[in-house]
């Protein structure tokens, strides 16, 4: 009888074990929450890591205060208009103009003008994996 309790403990033992490794598995591969190209820009995104694409309708001078940041009005396939702020000081200038597309990852936040896209680069203290702009087959983070 001992032999069976002390097998029924190593069995519980390793189906706990297991559950927790599973568990941990799956937090650490999906990361943070992130809406692939988002058919509904709403309130409720922001905060949120967002992938989507833009044709840019319009380049915007730089803002020069603080860290530098290059900034394009981009349209989604669905018609949303966002805001694309890229740190300059952090990765390259994007050479794009207005009527290219490029590919935009990274950190939504809301506003009553549809939202912009921060973080679109690599982030200095490792803390996150960051954001790109693709174009014309090159990434800049």
């Amino acid at each position: 009888m001992r032999l069976n309790k002390r097998a029924a403990t190593r069995f519980a033992v390793v189906a706990i074990g297991a559950v927790i490794a599973a568990f941990i598995a799956e937090y650490e591969t999906r990361g943070p929450q992130v809406a692939d190209a988002p058919t509904q820009w709403t309130q409720a995104l922001d905060d949120q890591w967002v992938s989507t694409a833009v044709t840019i309708y319009r380049e915007l001078p730089d803002d020069n205060e603080g860290s530098r940041h290059q900034r394009l009005l981009g349209r989604t396939d669905g018609g949303h208009s966002l805001l694309i702020v890229h740190n300059i000081d952090l990765a390259p200038r994007v050479p794009a103009r207005t009527g290219d597309r490029i590919e935009v990852r990274g950190h939504f936040v809301w506003n009553d003008k549809g939202g912009l896209v921060h973080w679109t680069h690599h982030d200095p203290q490792g803390r996150h994996d960051g954001g790109y702009i693709d174009f014309a087959g090159k990434r800049y983070r």
